[in-house]
């Protein structure tokens, strides 16, 4: 598989897995995908990223000014079609309110004016009023769209169709104004929910038809100032007919109009993901290929005795140093030997990174995690670092090669990898840095493990980090309060575990921005598509990785191995009631597919 590369340039955007053969040095020397969001600029060169919304750098992106932040969430967006559509409707529930409110006022105005009957008078004055409360009712309900909900409206939804049926009432049921409740109907009938549209449309047909076919009989007393007393029964009946008819076709063509309108909207969103996906996977290859060409061969320290180690072939290099093949000089037990480049040495960060993963690594005695063997320098003063000699693949080349994985084997990646996390978090280290390319699977005599690699941006204990101020971490797969710059703890990890599963078993990875800024924007601010939308997945599933992608770290899972058994009951639809419904509680204060406003 892909062999390990240095690149102290962790600004690049995670471009995927880098395969080159089926043999690979135990760590991943900084990957090109990993993240410092400066760049890798001079000092003097070294500016903080920028929101791309709102021009704010990204240490900023948790603490916006007020008025952002009103103009954010007066402006949220959606990602599904469903919920597009919503927002849709309501909008366009607003416009015609408004217009329903002005034809109530006006309507009971032109009645009070004409010498109409004094009994179908009172009634359209009556019914006038009771539109009116329904729509002022239904404006004020629609103007939250976070609470919006279509059951919110049937009481006023009724009161306004009183008020369209008074003005049938009283200037008759063949009179124009059963033109306009064709319009009504047809525009209610474009909303989301089947039931709510089919009730409205059922109630307006039902009360014109009893009036119309009553007064047709006979049963009702025709009081409207368009009478249909002077026509024959039948003439009357089939007057009624056809307008029932015309609502029935408004009904309908609204219906199979909303159905195309989703429809076209789904195929768009799938369309422009598989857009994105191909173009990541072309820009996945063409960085393979430029890797390809520079290893497998011998390299400047081939051959070269370093610590109790003989050099072998460059299995990788990158811009921080390479990663050497080797064979105990006197056991020829294999490892693989990380050597910095002479250049890196005038770089002190670079320096203690290296010097950070090799103390690190040693300090976890893990069966899931990279063991470390040798930690030195050669006679030429260059830090080294011998650890085991991995053959297998990451995580990044599997799912470059089948795209998802199925359920059972992604429970035992995230059940493998929370023990090496929990052996982390024991010996207070935060990785920081858990993508799928640093999930290593080793073959060792017919077993394989997953094993965690590169501590090399790691923290340990307190505060400290190597980049005071900058942004550490790979965008797509970092916790919200790591984008925003800010300490993190271990359940950063968690989260980031989460993002690996969320790639694995959708195929997609959580957020995909067309650079670095706005990945980082898009982690602090929006919740990802709903996971069973992407792929056949158990609703419990959904449940599990909106806790652990949650944006604040204290709705998240305590543990890494919390968030594997919880993945695990998952995989089988056995959540407990309890855990369903703290999970659901989360879901809906943050939606899947949102950008809801983040308290900080």
């Amino acid at each position: 598989m892909g062999d390990r590369v240095f690149d102290d340039d962790r600004a690049t955007v995670d471009l995927g897995p880098r395969p080159l053969e089926n043999l690979a040095p135990a760590d991943d020397l900084g990957g090109d995908d990993g993240v410092e969001a400066t760049h890798s600029l001079d000092s003097a060169q070294r500016q903080p990223p920028v929101d791309p919304v709102h021009a704010l750098p990204t240490q900023q992106l948790g603490k916006p000014k007020s008025t952002t932040m009103t103009r954010l969430s007066e402006s949220r967006t959606t990602a599904s079609p469903i919920a597009a559509m919503k927002l849709d409707e309501i909008e366009r529930t607003r416009v015609f309110l408004r217009v329903a409110l002005a034809c109530c006022v006006f309507g009971a105005l032109i009645a009070l004016m004409t010498s109409g009957d004094p009994v179908a008078q009172r009634v359209v004055v009556i019914g006038s009023a009771l539109g009116a409360i329904g729509s002022l009712w239904i404006l004020s309900i629609t103007r939250d769209h976070e609470n919006y909900a279509q059951r919110r409206v049937i009481v006023p939804g009724i009161m306004l169709v009183a008020g369209a049926m008074s003005g049938v009432y009283y200037w008759g049921t063949a009179s124009p104004v059963a033109a306009m409740l064709v319009y009504g109907i047809y525009f209610f009938s474009l909303g989301a929910s089947r039931m709510a549209t089919a009730g409205i449309y059922l109630l307006i047909a039902l009360i014109h038809g009893v009036l119309g076919f009553g007064i047709a009989a006979g049963l009702l007393v025709d009081r409207g100032i368009i009478s249909m007393g002077a026509l024959q029964i039948r003439d009357q009946m089939a007057i009624v007919l056809i307008i029932e008819f015309l609502y029935l076709i408004a009904f309908v063509t609204a219906r199979q109009s909303q159905k195309v309108t989703l429809d076209a909207m789904s195929s768009l969103e799938l369309a422009v993901r598989g857009v994105a996906n191909r173009e990541a996977l072309l820009a996945e290859a063409r960085a393979e290929l430029d890797r390809a060409l520079k290893v497998g061969g011998p390299g400047r320290f081939t051959e070269q005795v370093v610590g109790t180690f003989r050099l072998g072939v460059l299995i990788g290099r990158g811009g921080m140093g390479e990663v050497y093949e080797a064979h105990g000089v006197s056991d020829r037990r294999e490892a693989a030997v990380k050597l910095l480049h002479h250049g890196t040495l005038a770089d002190p960060t670079s320096v203690q990174r290296f010097i950070r993963e090799a103390q690190t690594t040693a300090k976890l005695d893990c069966p899931y995690i990279v063991r470390v063997l040798e930690v030195g320098t050669t006679s030429g003063e260059i830090p080294f670092l011998a650890m085991e000699r991995l053959r297998g693949h990451d995580l990044a080349h599997q799912l470059r090669r089948q795209r998802r994985l199925q359920l059972p084997n992604a429970r035992t990646v995230c059940e493998q990898v929370a023990l090496g996390l929990e052996a982390a978090r024991s010996a207070g280290i935060v990785h920081r840095d858990l993508k799928p390319h640093n999930v290593f699977l080793s073959e060792v005599g017919g077993v394989h493990r997953w094993k965690i690699l590169d501590f090399g941006v790691s923290k340990s204990g307190g505060s400290g980090t190597l980049t005071q101020g900058h942004v550490i971490g790979t965008p797509a797969y970092m916790a919200p309060e790591q984008a925003r710059g800010e300490d993190v703890d271990h359940r950063a990890d968690v989260y980031s575990l989460a993002a690996i599963l969320y790639r694995s078993i959708t195929g997609h990875p959580a957020f995909t921005g067309k650079d670095v800024p706005t990945t980082l924007y898009e982690v602090v601010y929006r919740i990802p598509t709903q996971p069973s939308v992407l792929a056949p997945l158990p609703t419990d599933v959904d449940r599990v990785l909106a806790i652990g992608l949650a944006k604040d770290p204290k709705d998240r899972f305590e543990t890494a191995l919390e968030l594997a058994e919880w993945f695990g009951l998952a995989v089988e639809s056995r959540l407990s009631p309890e855990q369903r419904a703290r999970a659901d509680e989360l879901i809906v204060r943050q939606p899947w597919g949102t950008r809801p406003a983040i308290s900080k």
